[in-house]
């Protein structure tokens, strides 16, 4: 997929979504919110444990990412089309980092674990970057780990074939070496855009 249709398809998507009603749940507010600063510790509160198990079928937890920066992304595989494109994005990113890259873990947790098992997130995998880590994991874990990082989803009423889609808050997020949250970008952020300004918060270094 090209980046113009990508963005075609974002417009697209975000013009239904003010349409008909919402497809997906675009909750920036809340979230940019929940990642300021807390009073008391002067940390923000995003983030925290998780356990959790990636397309190869092994458990992952929080403290994996430690050592290095982690860019943090919610969603499912049965998106249409705001899922895959910011993982693309983020795989871009990646590529326009050269080795600075090593230093980055990317990170993709499915809000709908009932369909996104293991076997489905490994075939998801396929189309990204391989260094991604696409983890999915029981109901109460993945609503435990949306919580710490304060993502909003909802189950949409099912069609008469079955399906659904899934509305969920559309962030990324870049957590430091000490699993401590730095900042978070759109979802409509460019590649390009996203690694001039990992390159600024990982202090420049490759």
């Amino acid at each position: 997929m090209t980046r113009t249709t990508a963005q075609a398809l974002v417009l697209a998507i975000v013009t239904a979504a003010a349409t008909a009603g919402g497809v997906y749940l675009w909750r920036m507010g809340d979230a940019a919110r929940g990642a300021s600063e807390s009073r008391t510790t002067g940390r923000a509160l995003v983030g925290g444990p998780f356990t959790l198990v990636d397309h190869t079928g092994t458990t992952r937890t929080n403290k994996d990412l430690l050592g290095k920066f982690a860019i943090v992304s919610f969603g499912f595989t049965h998106c249409p089309d705001i899922c895959p494109t910011t993982v693309q994005t983020v795989s871009e990113a990646l590529e326009a980092l050269g080795p600075a890259a090593g230093r980055i873990q990317p990170v993709f947790i499915t809000i709908d674990p009932e369909r996104d098992t293991v076997e489905r997130m490994k075939e998801y995998h396929e189309g990204f970057d391989r260094r991604f880590w696409m983890l999915t994991g029981s109901v109460a874990a993945i609503a435990k780990t949306a919580k710490a990082y304060k993502v909003g989803y909802r189950k949409m009423k099912a069609t008469a074939d079955g399906s659904y889609q899934v509305n969920h808050t559309a962030l990324i997020y870049l957590m430091g070496p000490e699993g401590q949250y730095m900042t978070h970008f759109p979802y409509s952020i460019t590649p390009n855009k996203m690694a001039q300004q990992l390159r600024k918060w990982m202090g420049g270094g490759s």
